[in-house]
């Protein structure tokens, strides 16, 4: 099912959660809501479900206005942060509620509800537990068991808040892979909202980056990463480092291969655009230290200013490329930057 939001706008009070937006996503796309903290993300989330009421604008679902119909009408399934499953219930109760409380005209019969509801627990990989209380379950279990209950519904669109947020680091991760397969196999256009730019990039096909209750940008997660709309996206997903005229010189810009565009433009510079190399000659360029990630080495600079406190500069390589440099901590180091955006 296709969304369309139409200039949605909403307000508490005197703050204003989102100024007009203006939102489509195709069928069976999976997207991020992506922000930081009160940007608003949750609140679109939620008028999308019905479960708030815009100020103004309009919600399409496939082409028709469902801007005032109420949430069970909307066909739309909700996976909150905390699971909010039943723990008086079992997991087989759990799944098979939204089935039984339909009305008598849609409501499966009690054979049908077993076999469904079975399917869809061995589709998350939990039939097994079927009999078990939610407060029996880990993290991760109990968040499959509310995908679920969700989907039990067959709803056309499904809805996730923050449903990862809850669970430790490497259960998340497990979690955001087999979502995106769960994705592939059901195609259900699919909307969640994160706070983590990492989880965002893993697991959608699209984002959709909010600051202030405004969209910065929407694209593929390769997309938003090379092709920054602006300077908050440059800085709120992955890491950038940036470099101005107030801070250095227009002859160490040259050395570093940063043409100087305008003189009030700030030139913003990912960590793995930057080349090193070991120092000939004189450089404000100092190695400071570096963290193994991996394949991958991420390498702490130290830029030596001419007044104030030294900056750092992040920089990215293979393994096999720090080894061969043979640097050490304290040693002098040359840049090359490969690419930049400018932003004001």
């Amino acid at each position: 099912m296709s969304i369309l939001l139409l200039n949605i706008s909403k307000n508490f009070g005197d703050f204003s959660a989102l100024h007009d937006i203006d939102l489509e996503i195709p069928e069976g796309e999976l997207v991020a809501l992506l922000g930081p903290s009160g940007c608003g993300k949750t609140t679109l989330l939620r008028i999308i479900a019905g479960l708030e009421q815009a100020d103004k604008g309009k919600i399409f679902l496939n082409g028709a206005d469902k801007t005032d119909l109420h949430v069970s009408q909307r066909g739309i399934g909700f996976v909150f942060q905390h699971y909010a499953l039943f723990r008086h219930m079992t997991v087989f109760d759990n799944v098979a509620f939204g089935m039984r409380v339909k009305d008598k005209k849609f409501r499966p019969n009690e054979t049908e509800i077993a076999k469904k509801t079975h399917a869809l627990l061995e589709l998350v990989q939990l039939d097994w537990l079927h009999d078990r209380f939610p407060d029996q379950l880990s993290g991760g279990q109990r968040q499959r068991i509310a995908l679920a209950r969700a989907l039990a519904v067959e709803p056309s669109v499904l809805l996730l808040d923050e449903p990862f947020g809850a669970l430790d680091a490497s259960v998340r991760k497990d979690l955001r892979q087999w979502l995106r397969n769960l994705h592939h196999e059901l195609n259900v256009t699919s909307i969640f909202v994160t706070h983590d730019q990492e989880e965002a990039m893993e697991v959608a096909s699209q984002v959709v980056v909010l600051n202030k209750g405004r969209i910065e940008q929407q694209g593929s997660p390769a997309d938003i990463y090379d092709h920054p709309a602006n300077a908050f996206v440059s800085k709120f997903i992955g890491q950038t480092n940036e470099f101005s005229l107030k801070d250095n010189t227009v002859d160490w810009f040259e050395h570093i291969g940063l043409p100087v565009l305008e003189e009030n433009k700030i030139a913003h510079v990912r960590p793995h655009d930057i080349e090193i190399t070991k120092a000939t000659t004189d450089t404000p360029i100092t190695l400071k230290d570096w963290q193994h990630l991996g394949s991958l080495i991420r390498i702490e600079l130290t830029k030596h200013l001419p007044q104030g406190e030294p900056k750092l500069v992040y920089a990215e390589m293979p393994n096999e490329q720090f080894k061969r440099l043979q640097l050490n901590r304290g040693d002098k180091v040359d840049l090359k930057i490969r690419h930049a955006h400018w932003f004001n």
